[in-house]
């Protein structure tokens, strides 16, 4: 059965669950998630978990992502983004250097209030749906972290490419109209293409016309330790190995958090020693 990991990247108007589904009839394997959703209107990096590899999806949703976005200056949409209804257009006569300027308030953490079309829940039902109903109800701000925060380019007269590294639960399209707010003018996301998440870049990304034309895409998938190369490795004897593969602890002298492979180089785990003992956080061998 095919196991690992495929970056997509995701084309425009297709949901992150369009994506999984047409991947589950190109592969013939019903085990398969995602890391991190992307809103139909972006692009870019969407690293899909295809069999036992899905065991991992927890570890790669959180973690630094970066994008490249669209802020188009002196539009207001209800969605924050170029996809909703307009609800003030405001003449912009702001220059770049005020752009630059007003960005180092939103470098660092920093709190967001969650837009109105997104999909946190409020007493038991998701904002979008409240939102589709026209109705606006209070949110509470969440802290972000803005890693870093830089204009790529300028495109037009009003409109501008910003990259964003930032951390897990940022609204990028909250991020637009922020900004837009804080420089008079009013403003929202025009496009967002994701370029780097769960460590992974659009280097390693592949479309789906590119699956669908392989003979065997299976050729085509990561192996799910990729996904924990930012860990030192660690190679067990014939006997911890044992140990690893019943999910019995042994005694072991350092603390830290390792990928663990077999003597034969096989991935087995990510294990933690903590207290004198090294044990399994996760095991990914087949069984």
């Amino acid at each position: 059965m095919p196991s690992g990991i495929i970056i997509i990247d995701k084309p425009e108007e297709w949901t992150s669950m369009d994506v999984c589904a047409k991947l589950r009839g190109v592969f013939h394997e019903k085990r398969i998630g995602h890391a991190g959703t992307l809103d139909p209107m972006a692009t870019g990096v969407l690293p899909v978990f295809v069999g036992r590899a899905t065991r991992a999806v927890e570890f790669a949703a959180g973690g630094e992502k970066e994008y490249v976005a669209g802020l188009r200056l002196g539009q207001v949409t209800d969605t924050q983004d170029a996809t909703g209804m307009v609800l003030e257009t405001r003449p912009v006569t702001v220059s770049r250097q005020e752009l630059e300027d007003v960005l180092e308030r939103f470098r660092g953490e920093i709190q967001q209030i969650p837009p109105m079309y997104s999909a946190v829940k409020i007493n038991g039902k998701k904002l979008y749906e409240l939102a589709r109903e026209g109705r606006e109800v209070e949110r509470k701000p969440r802290r972000v972290t803005i890693y870093d925060l830089k204009v790529e380019g300028q495109t037009g007269p009003a409109d501008y490419s910003l990259r964003v590294r930032c951390s897990k639960g940022t609204y990028v399209r909250t991020l637009c109209h922020d900004v837009g707010q804080a420089l008079g003018c009013g403003g929202c996301m025009s496009s967002l293409r994701r370029t780097m998440a769960a460590g992974y870049t659009l280097a390693e990304a592949v479309t789906l016309e590119q699956v669908q034309q392989r003979e065997d895409p299976g050729e085509l998938l990561l192996p799910v330790d990729s996904c924990f190369r930012h860990l030192p490795t660690l190679e067990l004897t014939a006997a911890q190995a044992k140990r690893v593969r019943s999910g019995a602890a042994f005694t072991f002298p350092r603390e830290g958090t390792w990928r663990a492979y077999s003597p034969e180089g096989e991935f087995l785990a990510v294990c933690r020693g903590v207290d004198g003992q090294l044990r399994t956080v996760k095991s990914f061998f087949e069984v």
